[in-house]
């Protein structure tokens, strides 16, 4: 049986709790040195990470910083924000002073060159545009930890919407595009900023403090893990089981080996929004 490997470190310094994730995984493996990586956060919106809603600034800062460490130099810090001009956001969260202090690029993926590709093997996404950065990079997506009204959760997986236009190709059948999606780009590395979460839904400025950082280079098995410390079962989120049935990692935790904490210390219920019209755009 597949075994997959995610770290859980909780930790009162954010940037080494993420260092010490990425180490413990051994999350250089994932690159060949001299590639391009694109490390890709949530910045939705461009409220302050505090709110629960956008990557902090300082779970990057501990990517980039690691990488560097391990002789990967070719590192942009990309989003397409869906809410808002991406590089207030990235103002707002303090990643352009973090490009500045480590000499690395960042880009707003709104503005970059598309490319419409195919989705070999798409069940609900055919045709989609990407941005051309993404299309030619090594993903590490990194996500906050929060819940979501239609996806259940929107972690490393969901977190690739940013880097489509429109970002309205990927509603109706939201769960399988998810999947479709990350079968043409699936992260190499995935980090999840746990430091503080977001109940209710996605954009509900409804911080939860947990203060844990969850590392894996299976995607599929850090976004499980990443839901089961917001106190939701895996089995329970449709596009966590469809990648696991498509082959694209496991999500049941009986397949997955934590190392750190256990998730039954650093476990919080987050509270969820449940709307009556998912059926309408799931169909």
């Amino acid at each position: 049986m597949r075994v997959s490997e995610v770290a859980i470190i909780k930790s009162d310094d954010p940037i080494e709790a993420t260092i010490e994730a990425l180490e413990a995984i051994d999350a250089s493996k994932a690159f060949k040195l001299g590639e391009k990586i694109l490390i890709k956060p949530n910045y939705i919106d461009s409220s302050h990470p505090s709110l629960g809603v956008t990557t902090d600034a300082r779970i990057v800062e501990g990517i980039v910083r690691y990488l560097k460490n391990t002789g990967f130099n070719r590192i942009i810090i990309g989003e397409g924000s869906g809410f808002a001009d991406t590089m207030e956001a990235f103002r707002v969260a303090g990643i352009d002073k973090i490009a500045e202090r480590y000499g690395v690029d960042i880009i707003d993926l709104n503005m970059d060159e598309y490319v419409e590709v195919d989705v070999h093997g798409g069940k609900a996404l055919k045709k989609v545009r990407i941005a051309k950065t993404a299309l030619e990079s090594a993903i590490v997506s990194v996500p906050k930890l929060k819940v979501h009204r239609l996806a259940v959760v929107t972690l490393s997986l969901k977190n690739l919407m940013g880097v489509v236009s429109p970002k309205g190709a990927m509603h109706g059948r939201l769960n399988t595009k998810i999947v479709d999606l990350a079968m043409l780009l699936k992260p190499r590395l995935a980090v999840v900023d746990g430091i503080i979460g977001g109940e209710v839904h996605e954009t509900a400025h409804q911080p939860v403090k947990v203060g844990v950082v969850i590392a894996g280079l299976d995607p599929v098995a850090v976004d499980s893990v990443a839901s089961m410390v917001m106190g939701i079962d895996p089995m329970d989120v449709p596009h966590l089981r469809e990648a696991e049935n498509r082959g694209l990692g496991v999500c049941d935790p009986r397949s997955i080996r934590v190392i750190g904490a256990r998730i039954e210390d650093v476990k919080v219920k987050f509270k969820r929004s449940y709307i009556s019209f998912i059926s309408f755009f799931e169909r």
